[in-house]
């Protein structure tokens, strides 16, 4: 434990694999949170408020759940994506049937360029809306579709890229993780040279619905603490790079290991020497958009000024709580320092960006202005979005009542918006699935690509600290 926590003096911690049954029923009971194998802080033991306690009660009762649901979600999801690329793979419905008839069944290939992901079958939306193309819409267009395609198996992503957008595609990674000894964390980078100056495009992957580690990571409320920046989340520290024994350094040097940080960091700086005017912008979905942001929030840290002054945005959708208000405060400032904007888009009841749980206790924030579309994609800037917990009773009505008219909107949207806006089967049956589970669902890229080529913001806001400068129609 000591080497977890060399590079910091004060956080928390939270293992839920390390605490039994009974350890749940002792935070309830118990005024006192001290040291276990589980719950693990330097602060001396205090007494502890009972809503604290039912924070943590929560937090380690639902991971704990997916840790025993984790092989069983993965070989659902598993045997999902292979089922919904069968088509694919036996060229349509038609050849399928006569293979299976013909017993020449050819299974899925998962490196295949055809073969998507659930988020891939869920919206099978491949080309940009070449209609913002020159619109202030264009890059949250563009951030949007590059952190769906995050999602994708490498071949797909670069037959995306080069051959329906016409870009130039830089790479696909999978990044180490220190304190798992795994590789955990995908991104993809691409540049786009159709547009003056050139711009390079960094989109994390974010939470796959079958993955319980990631579901576990979004529900976690350990944290460690950076001296003059804030309390940040452990796990997305952890996922974008972060040294078991060092923490950050500015350099470092780990032969066979690649850590997201560090090679995206020094892969930028190649491609901008080779293209001194070149900007890029940073995306993600879920927890993409929570690295996304993190990314920019470790360049400031080690004040890399060429990269923050050709930083053009960070676009993240669905986002999780990052940091504490101290975080948020320190991020503000150096982003309004560097020129540099902050774009957080949040849909409807989408449950993520509630996580972790935000109050007194557990410090978690969002910082800067939240996008928040409503079910039919009108945009407001808000300081915080509505229901900001998401398990408030008073909501569970209207919730409900909302998933019933997404499911309607599904069938009515293509007739009023054109074909690029039919919903796939599979998306109609998670909008029933809905009905009993709303919030699950709008977490789906599908209704982020629509909000960003639908929706609509009141003109001419102007917000500081991080700027935002949107002018929408």
């Amino acid at each position: 434990m000591a080497a977890e926590v060399e590079f910091c003096e004060n956080y928390l911690l939270i293992k839920p694999e390390e605490a039994s049954w009974f350890d749940l029923l002792r935070i309830l009971c118990s005024e006192t949170l001290e040291n276990r194998d589980f719950y693990r802080t330097p602060v001396e033991a205090e007494v502890v408020r009972f809503r604290r306690r039912w924070i943590v009660f929560i937090s380690v009762l639902l991971q704990k759940l997916l840790l025993l649901l984790k092989k069983p979600l993965a070989a659902v999801g598993a045997a999902v994506e292979l089922l919904l690329n069968y088509p694919a793979s036996n060229g349509g419905f038609l050849g399928l049937l006569w293979n299976l008839l013909t017993g020449r069944l050819v299974r899925p290939d998962k490196s295949a360029a055809y073969f998507t992901s659930v988020i891939g079958s869920s919206d099978k939306r491949l080309y940009l809306d070449t209609s913002i193309r020159n619109h202030e819409k264009y890059k949250a267009a563009l951030a949007m579709m590059a952190a769906k395609s995050s999602y994708e198996n490498e071949a797909f992503v670069r037959n995306i890229v080069t051959n329906h957008w016409h870009m130039e595609f830089v790479g696909f990674y999978d990044f180490w993780n220190d304190f798992q000894d795994l590789k955990t964390t995908n991104a993809m980078m691409f540049q786009d040279k159709n547009v003056d100056p050139n711009l390079i495009v960094v989109a994390f992957r974010g939470t796959a619905p079958f993955e319980a580690d990631a579901w576990r990571t979004d529900m976690d409320i350990s944290w460690y603490e950076f001296p003059g920046v804030g309390k940040i989340h452990s796990g997305f520290m952890k996922a974008l790079g972060l040294q078991k024994s060092t923490g950050w350094p500015k350099e470092i040097s780990r032969p066979g290991k690649s850590f997201a940080y560090y090679a995206i960091r020094d892969k930028l700086k190649t491609l901008i020497h080779e293209n001194g005017d070149a900007k890029f912008i940073v995306t993600g979905h879920s927890l993409g958009g929570a690295l996304a942001i993190l990314f920019a929030s470790v360049l400031t840290i080690h004040e890399e000024e060429l990269l923050l002054q050709r930083l053009d945005g960070v676009y993240t959708f669905g986002q999780p709580r990052v940091g504490d208000a101290q975080f948020g405060e320190y991020m503000k400032g150096k982003m309004t320092r560097y020129d540099v904007e902050y774009f957080r888009f949040v849909y409807s009841n989408d449950v993520v960006p509630r996580l972790p749980y935000d109050d007194k206790t557990f410090l978690f924030k969002h910082f800067g202005p939240c996008l928040y579309f409503n079910s039919c994609y009108k945009g407001q800037v808000l300081e915080e979005e509505p229901n900001k917990n998401y398990f408030s009773v008073l909501y569970v009505v209207p919730k409900i009542l909302n998933a019933v008219y997404e499911l309607i909107r599904g069938f009515i949207l293509p007739w009023i918006k054109g074909p690029d806006y039919r919903e796939a089967w599979v998306m109609k049956l998670f909008r029933v699935i809905a009905l009993l589970l709303p919030g699950l669902v709008n977490h789906f890229p599908v209704d982020y690509v629509n909000l960003t080529r639908l929706g609509k913001l009141p003109s001419f806001i102007h917000l500081q600290g991080p700027n935002l400068n949107l002018k929408h129609d």
